[in-house]
Formats: structure tokens, C-alpha cells, sequence
């Protein structure tokens, strides 16, 4: 057993002072608040909040960080840049790059992601021995320290526009595996799961599975026991318009025509919802991943957040395509975004903001977590109260105040990954330089087929 001591927790009541948490394996067996620290406690400053869940990533795209402004455009200048990137990953440099992107998460205190996978094959199309794709990323995150649910993407078509599904071109074709029957295969018949891995589903898109194929999806995950099921949905104006232009349905609409929109599903992004898919999705108790920093960034527009949960969705957060890797900034610009497209203040509370970035987080990603309570997951995250953003703010606001670099002790699974503001695996700065080498132009300072501490690549 470990027990670990704060000033301050967010518990279930709100906000305790002096709290031990005793762990033991990879859970929470007691909380003790208004508790004098013990010379074995493990002491933790500031603020301690329960792990932190980021909701939808794309590792791959941190290599795009800082370098897709320069040009203007618009979401889909910015795919092609994406493809690009996508169509030089191995899964040496696969590896290389999730690792780092998955550590950086932890530093800034996120503590379980969701990872939408569907970069599965060599470029041409043709499978890799092993799934070696998706053994690159679960090897980066259990080495990066973070709770990974894997959600195997089915990608089957190209895109769609008022003359229907588009047929895979040369740099989507790694990401297709022909058929729902064959997805299912390859994602799940063989899938490894442990303490710290979970395998999840992802339909990319409407726009990447045709519609007569939904229903086989639904068929294939209660074949094979598959409970947790994300899609991006209604992103674009321009997907929506496509979507009733052959359809004659929303993309919500379309889902849930396939019995795929339930309490296990997820809609990232959720950005343009008409009324009626509010109510649906709100009716489901579905969830509804917001990526406002990526959303920012693109273009994308304002999702409708009070409303999704006033009709009973359930919030979560993400951060995709890595514009910037902070949980509190992704919780801030939720509200921020509210009050610009509301013009009102105090559109969510400071505990709904809490929960979407915690909570509903991990149960959206399938994890039993999110919270500091006796027989939950040993995830928590300590936050400092007295730096130059913190300091002043009330307890229950700091989260409102934080940043990333406010974080500086993360456990997961009882384990200490970051102490004292240091990941275990060391300065990171060098880790995501060689991470991003192929694409940023610098070196590496290892020999190929390596990694930085000499050892094989997983």
C-alpha cells in the first residue's frame, strides 16, 4: 500500500482539506480528509484533482504543431497537410513520435487517453505482421505511463459529396481494411487488453463508412463484446450538407438509424448539430467529446455544449490534433466558447467543467475513474495553488486559473509517473525532438532502429 497526502482534493462533496488517499495495486481503498500528514505519506502540493481524460487524440498530428499556419486555408488544406504526415509514419517512427505526444500528456496532467487509430497499414495498403501499428502505439503509452484506449477506426471510403461515396485514393488506402468484416478482424478477434489497455471502436466518419455498412458495424462490435464506440460527427458544415444531400439524414441521424448512437457512444466534435440530433443524443445519454483548442484552430466553429447537457448528453474533452496538449486550457476554452456564442457568462459551473475533463472522460473511454473515491482507479493529479496564475484563486477555481505547466505530480495506477514536475522518463524536450525529427528536419542523436535509452524499438 501507498498513501499519498494533499492540502487539497476534489472529492465526490467538493473540495477537502488535508486528504490522505491510500492506494493499493491500481486503486483507491481509502480517502481520509481532515487527516495530519504521516512520515509515510507521499506528500503532494497544492491542489490534488482526480485523472484527467483526454477524450480524442490523434498522436500523429503533433508533427503538425506550429506548422500549418503560414498559408491560410481552410479544415481541408489543413487534411492534405495531414496526409502527408500520415503517409511517412513506420512504426519505428510510429513509436517514436506517440511516445513522446503520450508523455507530454502526463506532464500536463492527463492521465487515460483515447486514441483514434486508423493509420493500421504500409502505405500501399498492404497489413503489417502483428498489427505493428497498433503494437507502436500501445507500447508508447504503457512506456509513457498513460491509460490507453484504443479505438480501431473502420475507414472504408474516401469521402462523401452530392454524388455519393468516393473510393480510397493513394494516401488513404493504409488506412482501410476493405470491409467491416475484415476491420473487425484485424481490430478485434486477437485484441490485447492489461491493467492499463483497453480496445475500443471508432467509425471515422460518415463520410468514411458508407451508410448500408453502419448497421454491420453495430453487428460487429456486440459480436466481439466491443462496448466503447467514438465518431467524429458533424465537424464540418460541409459533411453535414453532404450527408442530407444523399441521405436525406444528419450524421447523427444516420447513426442512430444503425442503432449506433447509445450510452456507450461518443460524438467528437459535435460542432453542428440541429435540434432534433441534440435531443437524440441527449435522450441516448451519449457522449459528446469537445476539442475546443482544435476546433479553435481549424475553423471549425462552436459546438452547442449547455444545450447537450441540459438535454442529458454527457460533455467530455480531447485535445486531437495537439494544437496544445493542456487539459485546463481544452476545460477553459469550453466556457470561453459558451460566452462568445452566448454572450453570457457562466454558461458551465466549475464542477461541469471538472467532470467533462475527468469523469465523463474516462467514461467515455470505458474506465471506471475520473474521480477520488474508495474502489476507483488510482489516478490523480496534483496542481499547484501559489504559481503566478494560481495564486488567490479559491480551490474550487483553480482549474479555472491553471495551465499545463501548473502540474507537478501524476499518478496512474498508483504509479508516480511525473514527480516534482519530472517524468519518469526524463526531459522531455529531448524526447519530442527525436520524436519529431522526420518531419521537423533535425537529427537524431540515437542509431536507427533504437530508441534514445539504446534499446530495440518494441
Amino acid at each position: 500500500m501507498t498513501s499519498w497526502h494533499a492540502p487539497f482534493a476534489v472529492l465526490p462533496e467538493g473540495v477537502r482539506a488535508r486528504v490522505r488517499i491510500t492506494t493499493e495495486a491500481d486503486r483507491i481503498v481509502a480517502v481520509e480528509p481532515d487527516t495530519a500528514p504521516h512520515d509515510r505519506d507521499v506528500r503532494l502540493p497544492g491542489l490534488l484533482l482526480p485523472g484527467l481524460a483526454n477524450a480524442h487524440s490523434h498522436a500523429f498530428h503533433r508533427a503538425l504543431r506550429g506548422r500549418t499556419h503560414g498559408d491560410g486555408g481552410s479544415f481541408w488544406t489543413w487534411r492534405e497537410r495531414m496526409y502527408e504526415v500520415a503517409a511517412t509514419l513506420t512504426p519505428e517512427n510510429y513509436f517514436a513520435l506517440a511516445r513522446a505526444v503520450f508523455a507530454e500528456m502526463v506532464l500536463a496532467g492527463f492521465t487515460v487517453v483515447g486514441e483514434f487509430h486508423y493509420v493500421h497499414h504500409a502505405p500501399d495498403g498492404s497489413p503489417y505482421d502483428h498489427d505493428a501499428m497498433r503494437e507502436a502505439v500501445v507500447a508508447a503509452a504503457a512506456e509513457a505511463g498513460i491509460r490507453l484506449t484504443l479505438l480501431d477506426t473502420i475507414y472504408l471510403t474516401g469521402g462523401l459529396d452530392g454524388s455519393g461515396y468516393r473510393p480510397l485514393d493513394e494516401l488513404q488506402r493504409r488506412y482501410g481494411d476493405g470491409s467491416v468484416t475484415a476491420w473487425a478482424e484485424r481490430a478485434f478477434a486477437d485484441r490485447v487488453e492489461t491493467p492499463t489497455v483497453q480496445v475500443g471502436a471508432a467509425v471515422h466518419s460518415v463520410r468514411a463508412v458508407p451508410a448500408e455498412e453502419l448497421t454491420a458495424v453495430r453487428a460487429a462490435l456486440d459480436a466481439h463484446g466491443i462496448d466503447v464506440l467514438h465518431a467524429h460527427v458533424s465537424e464540418q458544415v460541409g459533411e453535414v450538407e453532404a450527408t442530407q444531400a444523399v441521405h436525406g439524414r444528419t450524421p447523427v441521424g444516420l447513426l442512430a438509424r444503425a442503432g449506433l448512437v447509445d450510452s456507450r457512444f461518443t460524438a467528437v466534435h459535435a460542432t453542428h448539430l440541429s435540434e432534433s440530433d441534440i435531443a437524440g443524443l441527449g435522450r441516448a445519454r451519449a457522449f459528446a467529446a469537445f476539442c475546443p483548442m482544435t476546433e479553435r484552430d481549424l475553423g471549425d466553429g462552436i459546438g452547442p455544449a449547455r444545450e447537450l447537457l441540459d438535454a442529458g448528453a454527457r460533455l467530455c474533452l480531447g485535445t486531437d490534433q495537439h494544437v496544445t496538449i493542456d487539459p485546463f486550457a481544452e476545460l477553459q476554452a469550453l466556457e470561453g466558447h459558451e460566452r462568445l456564442r452566448t454572450l453570457e457568462r457562466g454558461r458551465l459551473t466549475p464542477a461541469e467543467l471538472l467532470a467533462a475533463a475527468s469523469r465523463e472522460g474516462y467514461g467515455s473511454l470505458g474506465w471506471d475513474g475520473g474521480r477520488i473515491v474508495e474502489g476507483a482507479l488510482a489516478d490523480f493529479v496534483a496542481v499547484r495553488t501559489d504559481s503566478v496564475r494560481t495564486t488567490g484563486s479559491v480551490p474550487e477555481q483553480v482549474p479555472q486559473t491553471a495551465s499545463a505547466t501548473d502540474v507537478t505530480d501524476v499518478v496512474v495506477g498508483g504509479e508516480h509517473v511525473v514527480a516534482d514536475g519530472t517524468h519518469h522518463l526524463g526531459e522531455l524536450g529531448a524526447l519530442l525532438r527525436r520524436g519529431l525529427a522526420p518531419w521537423s528536419g533535425q537529427c537524431v542523436d540515437h542509431e536507427p532502429g533504437t530508441n534514445d535509452t539504446g534499446g530495440p524499438i518494441p
